[in-house]
């Protein structure tokens, strides 16, 4: 069966920078097989493959190059823009597998196209202090490099990732962990990335998301990984809420990206995730 895979890159307005991921609008009738095979073929991060229903839902399922993963938030960003850049901006409800996603679609002063996605109800969990030794000796950080401001959790949007908060801009920018170790600690733990952030003001942060499961060393934007980030400010009372933040990644890996995150006051909301995306 042929299939017409589209390619965007996500949460940037320059196909030289953002995520990239491919987009499949109409999967119908495609078996896991085939779209792990395309995804691999592709070799992004994830591609998302839509099947319209006849309600106007879109169903949507995540690849990465190695397996299905419950949710991606760069991935949802594209297609709903390369959605809006056939059928027109507006709203769309999104299936995934880990529910319902809102996502609305804007033009924006500068001509590209906007999306914006909110998650499911965030959540965090603390963090047992044999992971938390485990994490760090893989990833090749010590306990006195990590912000007592911001502590060490796991955070859910829609997938999981312990959030690690680096005391220093040059700790976060130094990226060299035990892949294999990695691996095999989030695989036993259901992780998707490891969100990497370092506080630049009260509501600017900068990211690095490690995604071994996906089989890349690291992700240039993981909006999901946002959204759970917001979850966790939440929370933990990290931030005045309502708030908007603004997390740079990919800027160490030579892909700038940019992330907005919407932080409503009300408890077990979702979290919004607005981004640009653009064809490549």
């Amino acid at each position: 069966m042929t299939m017409d895979v589209l390619r965007y890159v996500a949460f940037g307005t320059d196909p030289a920078g953002g995520n990239p991921a491919g987009v499949v609008l109409d999967a119908t009738g495609i078996d896991d097989a085939t779209m792990l095979a395309t995804a691999a073929e592709v070799g992004y991060s994830e591609t998302a493959f839509v099947t319209p229903s006849d309600d106007g839902t879109l169903s949507v399922r995540y690849f990465s190059p190695l397996a299905e993963v419950p949710f991606c938030g760069h991935a949802t960003i594209a297609t709903a823009v390369a959605h809006a850049d056939r059928h027109g901006t507006g709203p769309l409800t999104l299936r995934t597998g880990v529910g319902v996603v809102p996502v609305t679609t804007a033009v924006a002063a500068d001509g590209t196209t906007v999306a914006t996605l909110v998650s499911v109800a965030p959540r965090t969990e603390p963090l047992a202090a044999a992971d938390l030794a485990e994490l760090l000796s893989a990833l090749r950080w010590s306990a006195d490099e990590l912000d007592p401001a911001l502590p060490p959790r796991a955070a859910y949007a829609g997938a999981w990732h312990p959030v690690i908060a680096a005391a220093d801009r040059s700790r976060l920018a130094d990226l060299d962990y035990d892949m294999p170790a990695l691996t095999a600690l989030m695989a036993r733990r259901g992780w998707t990335t490891v969100d990497l952030v370092w506080r630049e003001s009260p509501t600017v942060f900068h990211a690095r998301n490690a995604f071994p499961p996906g089989g890349v060393v690291e992700d240039p934007a993981t909006g999901a990984a946002a959204a759970a980030f917001g979850g966790y400010l939440r929370e933990l009372g990290l931030v005045a809420t309502p708030a908007t933040l603004t997390i740079h990644q990919g800027e160490d890996m030579g892909r700038p990206s940019t992330i907005t995150v919407s932080v409503p006051a009300e408890r077990d909301t979702g979290i919004a995730v607005t981004g640009a995306a653009v064809p490549i």
